[in-house]
C-alpha cells in the first residue's frame, strides 16, 4: 500500500455527468461515507447554492468551497467526495483536491448534459435563454481544468452509473496499492 496516499475518491466535472449517483454507489461499494461539497456548503451556510449566487455572486461562493477544502483536508479519510461543478477551477482547489486523494473527472459530452439537464432549474449557472450555447461555452473553458486536476478521467456517455463505479474502483485499487 502506498502510505502516502489518503484514502478517498474526489469526483469533479461538469453538472449532470454523474457524481452523486456514482458518488453514492462508489461509497456503498467501498464502505465509505459519501460527501458533496455544495450540501456541506449550504449546510454550514444555512442557504442554498441559488440563493448564495443570486445574493451574494459567484465569486462569493468559490471562497466557500476554497475555505471548505482547507477544513477538510486534514480530515477527510475513507470519503467519496462529490464537487460541484466549478470548484476545480481554482488552481488553488485543484491542488487540495489531489492532496485529499483519488481525483476523478466524471466526463460528459454536451449532448448527454443537455438530455440529464433537461427541465433542472437548480442549477444558477443555467438560468436563462439558451442553455445549450451556456453549456458548450462553459465545457469548452472547463474541460482542460478538469484534465489538469485529475489522476484519471471516465467518459459517462452511454454508460451506466454501475459500469463508471466498476471503472472508478479498478483504477482506484491500482492507485492505492
Amino acid at each position: 500500500m502506498k502510505s502516502n496516499r489518503k484514502h478517498n475518491i474526489i469526483l469533479i466535472g461538469y453538472m449532470g455527468c454523474g457524481k452523486s449517483i456514482v458518488g453514492e454507489l462508489l461509497s456503498q461499494r467501498l464502505s465509505y461515507q459519501f460527501r458533496d461539497t455544495d450540501r456541506m456548503i449550504e449546510q454550514t451556510a444555512r442557504d442554498t447554492i441559488n440563493h448564495i449566487f443570486a445574493i451574494r455572486g459567484e465569486e462569493y461562493f468559490r471562497n466557500l468551497e476554497t475555505e471548505l477544502l482547507k477544513d477538510l483536508l486534514p480530515e477527510i479519510n475513507q470519503v467519496v467526495l462529490s464537487t460541484g461543478g466549478g470548484l476545480p477551477l481554482r488552481e488553488q482547489n485543484s491542488k487540495l483536491l489531489k492532496e485529499m486523494g483519488y481525483v476523478v473527472y466524471l466526463k460528459a459530452s454536451k449532448e448527454t448534459t443537455l438530455r440529464r439537464l433537461a427541465g433542472d432549474n437548480t442549477r444558477p449557472l443555467l438560468q436563462g435563454e439558451d442553455v445549450e450555447k451556456k453549456i458548450e461555452s462553459m465545457l469548452s473553458y472547463r474541460i482542460p481544468f478538469y484534465e489538469k486536476a485529475a489522476h484519471k478521467y471516465v467518459v459517462t456517455d452511454d454508460k451506466s452509473p454501475e459500469e463508471i463505479a466498476t471503472l472508478i474502483m479498478e483504477a482506484y485499487m491500482k492507485w492505492i496499492y
